[in-house]
């Protein structure tokens, strides 16, 4: 028998086995959360953990039937996440992860029951997916450092489209977008500098350079606007976090090297919640840090290990509008899910 040959006679054995069983078939049950809050008791608790996934079937985003006899031709779709860096929730239905362990950005479609790795036109890799941004229109877009560009996916499309810039990047990394103003901020970690885009590709801003004063940087990596367009970039080689306005003018700083509390190892991603605190993801302390607006440190969440709550080497961070926190927990291959619950203080 040919080996097509047999892969069909197993597609149909296997047609015959699904369709005598399926009236049995029982919905997966998702095992209970456990409840987590930081900080410990007697403290009022200010985060929540809520819950963690690594694979579509966590999310409860099954393949239907002709897509699993399509899989028996074509091999398993990759569900699973190898090494997330980034992540952005459009809603708590629509989840888009960065994996450069699967070359391509996870869409989790929780809405409709559906998950895809979004490449470029016709299956190319992204080979290096860093960061990731949510556009004005739906939109997201995504740095890749290997291939040294911006790349744009449309709600709905299948695959990422290349976004053109009338300047080289180096190393992009860190991406954040004024959705008002329809500009594109991009971090540069080699040039050691953070570029500002229009809606049509063209630079129309710079700030940075490679040093240790305000406003210098040393292999920055990641970057967050705030609503009132303020920008806050984890200077990652300097340990500090810097905070600028929307034209790149410097405004105030905070972290140093250490490892006591407050103190910045690796800080990759940043975000902001509602009440401006400042989340601060730190890889080699496999940590979330927050900070008050000013920068005073607040509260530690996480520590190494790979138990609800514990990291090992984190990346990216999200918040979203709801102050649910989404971390990309890389090298534990999944994304946890905290929220603020700390009130209006």
């Amino acid at each position: 028998m040919t080996h097509m040959g047999f892969k069909l006679a197993a597609a149909v054995l296997w047609i015959v086995t699904v369709v005598s069983v399926s009236g049995c078939a029982q919905p997966k049950t998702l095992e209970a959360e456990p409840v987590l809050t930081w900080p410990a008791a007697p403290s009022s608790p200010r985060i929540k953990y809520v819950r963690s996934f690594s694979a579509a079937q966590d999310l409860g985003i099954t393949p239907g039937f002709f897509r699993r006899l399509a899989e028996i031709f074509t091999g398993p779709d990759l569900t699973q996440l190898v090494r997330p860096t980034a992540v952005v929730a459009i809603s708590d239905t629509e989840v888009y992860v960065a994996d450069p362990g699967v070359k391509g950005v996870h869409r989790f479609d929780l809405r409709h029951g559906r998950h895809a790795v979004i490449r470029r036109a016709e299956g190319q890799p992204l080979p290096s997916p860093v960061g990731l941004a949510l556009g004005l229109r739906g939109e997201i877009f995504v740095t890749d450092s290997l291939l040294q560009g911006v790349f744009r996916i449309v709600p709905g499309a299948d695959g990422a489209q290349p976004f053109t810039l009338h300047t080289d990047l180096s190393q992009p990394t860190g991406i954040a977008v004024a959705r008002d103003e329809g500009l594109l901020y991009v971090v540069d970690t080699s040039a050691h500098d953070v570029k500002i885009f229009d809606e049509s590709g063209a630079l129309v801003g710079r700030f940075g350079g490679r040093g240790m004063a305000d406003g210098e940087f040393n292999f920055p990596t990641m970057i967050w606007r705030k609503a009132n367009g303020e920008l806050f970039v984890t200077d990652s080689l300097n340990f500090r976090v810097q905070q600028f306005d929307g034209t790149g003018k410097f405004q105030n700083k905070f972290g140093r090297p250490g490892d006591g509390t407050g103190d910045l190892s690796r800080p990759k991603g940043i975000a902001t919640d509602r009440l401006g605190h400042i989340y601060v993801v730190d890889a080699l302390f496999h940590a979330v840090q927050i900070f008050n607006p000013t920068g005073t440190f607040l509260l530690a969440v996480g520590g190494h290990g790979r138990e609800a709550g514990e990291f090992w080497l984190p990346t990216g961070i999200f918040v979203s509008g709801d102050d649910k926190i989404y971390v990309a927990d890389s090298y534990n291959q999944r994304v946890q899910i905290f929220q603020y619950i700390g009130g209006g203080e």
